[in-house]
């Protein structure tokens, strides 16, 4: 008798409860429905000159992706711009002679987060990422291999800092 009521009562409470969940990580109001992306032109002192059109149509392809939002040219629920405000590569593991064995590849990136109805999630920051290659290598080597994956990471932290509210 007291498994049975217990059972009912929990059960009478999990019935008032509502929880939300998401697959892709989303957690937008249900007022938003559209999104903006501006082209991201490049500002940094060493220019790949593909960097700007990828960044930008990636950036569009992720949010198609992992949302149910629909695109638009201008003036989204949700609009982000900025501008590629960094891509150097450095050295970082020094060995002897003072040579480096590795080199790190980082890129800056600033953006302008806009949120058209909820106007107090709206931000603007630089969000960095970066890889590490041998020294053995040259950029021109290892560019076409790195800039995905540094690019990608990128996404992730702008979509977790707008869409997922981390």
């Amino acid at each position: 008798m007291l498994r049975a009521a217990f059972v009912m009562l929990a059960g009478t409470l999990m019935w008032g409860c509502k929880i939300n969940y998401s697959f892709t990580g989303a957690n937008l109001s249900p007022a938003i429905k559209t999104f903006t992306v501006y082209y991201f032109p490049n500002r940094a002192r060493l220019i790949n000159p593909t960097l700007s059109q990828t960044f930008t149509e990636q950036l569009k392809e992720k949010l198609q992706r992992q949302t149910s939002l629909n695109e638009l040219a201008d003036n989204g629920d949700i609009e982000f711009e900025g501008q590629i405000t960094g891509y150097e590569v450095r050295p970082m593991s020094i060995q002897k002679q003072d040579r480096a064995a590795q080199n790190r590849l980082t890129i800056t990136v600033k953006v302008k987060y806009t949120n058209n109805k909820v106007p107090d999630e709206s931000f603007e920051r630089n969000f960095t990422a970066f890889e590490d290659f041998d020294s053995s290598s040259t950029l021109d080597d290892i560019e076409g291999a790195l800039v995905p994956e540094i690019v990608e990471k990128l996404h992730e932290d702008i979509f977790n800092a707008t869409i997922a509210n981390w």
